[in-house]
């Protein structure tokens, strides 16, 4: 698999999203800049110029219409997809680090930084679609985490609740009512900061990666315990890296997982070892088995997205460049990893 390099930003990629066809590739970074790529050949289709620092999130709606974007110049913007024009923002006391759309295109979710006495949480809006210059600055609700900061959430269970992942490594979802707890999964999920969530297709399990160089498969729920009890966020599959990782996504059609990461470059050196590991590391959803590893870039992996209908996926990396990876053909002819041969007569 020989990637496509698309050089569109100065600085590190913070996160990169395909839209709902996967024909459209959306990426962000620490140079302040927007960029939208066909996916297929990785021509430059515009940027998104308007945020002041560096951007850390971006999602698109299911029609490819419409943007929203978090940056650390505590703006969260909505934008109109096909002219690039800023269509609202919105202000915040810190950073936004996380942003989604709901599954209905009706809400978007923005998780703010814990910071200087602000402190933060998942901020939850409806958008007026009828007008979309005209938005409310008033969330309908704000998720209020008592514990350790939310540094990723997505929707799920058919937009019926949030899942938020902390930096202490704990998992917890919220209906999306009132933003209240629904459940608050006791045990920890991950030992260190929890880096990217990414749900399934369909929305129930989803994909977590951590610092604490594992990623995990969570089934939202509900499922009954050995005492009867109903249990949400119940832990599937465990898989363990060799770096800290920075992403992990789940590939639509195959049973496999992708993940990535690395050591930062000032690492590398005071902890004895010969390199970085900026490999993508693909594994087995089931077995749990490292499969493949392919080639990163020139510095750690910060972000992953896999093409929506499973042609291929995407890394962003620190050293500033998009790699689209397009699967070869026999990743569609080879037989499953682990498929029992059939019986003979």
């Amino acid at each position: 698999m020989r990637p496509i390099m698309l050089s569109g930003h100065e600085r590190a990629l913070t996160q990169i999203k395909y839209n709902a066809e996967g024909d459209l590739l959306f990426s962000c970074s620490k140079d302040h800049v927007i960029n939208a790529w066909y996916s297929h050949n990785g021509e430059r289709l515009g940027t998104y110029d308007g945020h002041n620092g560096t951007v850390w999130t971006v999602d698109v709606d299911s029609t490819s219409s419409l943007l929203i974007s978090g940056s650390a110049d505590n703006m969260l913007k909505l934008w109109n997809v096909r002219t690039g024009e800023c269509l609202y923002t919105w202000e915040f006391p810190t950073a936004v680090k996380r942003v989604a759309w709901s599954e209905d295109d009706s809400k978007i979710l923005a998780v703010t930084e814990k910071r200087m006495g602000y402190p933060g949480g998942v901020a939850v809006f409806a958008i007026n679609r009828d007008d979309l210059k005209q938005q409310s600055k008033e969330p309908l609700f704000t998720i209020k985490p008592t514990g350790s900061k939310a540094t990723v959430a997505a929707w799920c269970g058919l937009d019926e609740f949030i899942v938020t992942a902390h930096e202490d490594g704990t998992l917890n979802l919220w209906d999306t009512e009132e933003g209240l707890l629904f459940y608050d999964r006791e045990e920890r999920g991950h030992q260190g900061v929890v880096t990217d969530l990414q749900m399934s297709p369909d929305g129930t399990y989803f994909i977590t990666s951590s610092k604490d160089k594992s990623a995990k498969v969570w089934s939202v729920g509900p499922h009954k315990n050995a005492h009867g009890d109903e249990e949400y966020l119940t832990l599937i599959k465990t898989y363990a890296g060799e770096p800290p990782l920075n992403s992990a996504a789940i590939v639509p059609g195959k049973p496999y997982v992708v993940m990535g990461g690395g050591q930062e470059a000032m690492n590398v050196t005071t902890t004895g070892a010969r390199h970085g590991h900026f490999e993508v590391r693909f594994f087995h959803r089931i077995f749990e088995e490292e499969v493949a590893r392919v080639k990163g870039g020139f510095g750690p992996c910060n972000t992953i997205a896999v093409h929506p209908q499973g042609k291929g996926y995407s890394i962003g990396g620190e050293d500033g460049y998009v790699r689209v990876h397009e699967f070869d053909p026999a990743w569609y002819t080879a037989k499953p990893y682990g498929a029992l041969e059939p019986e003979e007569d």
